[in-house]
């Protein structure tokens, strides 16, 4: 698999406005594309990629597919048909109405290739610094760790380390 790094493109126009009929209020992965869909870049995973061979699914992706599933305790197989079938996925992902998505497998791989390059990290320490700045989580001061708000990060962040362990 090679990488080559392209910027984030936007939403699809049909896949936008079908969704936004469909999720009149929003859905989870809808406002997740909306708040943090930019979050990773490409080019944050190109060493984990070479340079030559078949093109690689974006790696930016592959993160939010695997945060979706982990949000939703989906197998790889039931994450790969979520592309594929979802709605709300399609618009969180960029991906136009007729994307095909892709095999279960891959998903595996990116893991695998994540925790071969010690890249798991990276994913955490991205998302916990953009927590940071929202001001859900500070640095070094006290928490209080019966807030839902506060909670329901931890339980994210929990499983972000959580793709690093799986092989």
């Amino acid at each position: 698999m090679s990488l080559k790094p392209e910027p984030i493109s936007p939403v699809p126009e049909q896949t936008a406005l079908t969704a936004r009929a469909a999720f009149p209020k929003g859905s989870v992965f809808i406002k997740m594309r909306d708040e943090i869909g930019t979050l990773y870049q490409d080019q944050e995973f190109a060493g984990l990629f070479s340079t030559t061979g078949q093109p690689a699914i974006a790696p930016w992706r592959l993160v939010l597919v695997t945060l979706m599933q982990f949000m939703e305790g989906l197998s790889d197989r039931q994450a790969a048909d979520a592309v594929r079938g979802r709605l709300d996925w399609k618009y969180a992902l960029s991906l136009p109405l007729e994307d095909s998505g892709f095999d279960f497998s891959v998903l595996s791989e990116f893991r695998n290739r994540l925790v071969a390059g010690n890249a798991e990290q990276l994913i955490f320490e991205k998302m916990l610094n953009y927590f940071k700045q929202k001001g859900l989580v500070k640095a070094g001061g006290r928490q209080r760790t019966d807030a839902t708000h506060v909670l329901a990060q931890v339980r994210a962040l929990n499983r972000v380390v959580l793709v690093g362990e799986t092989p």
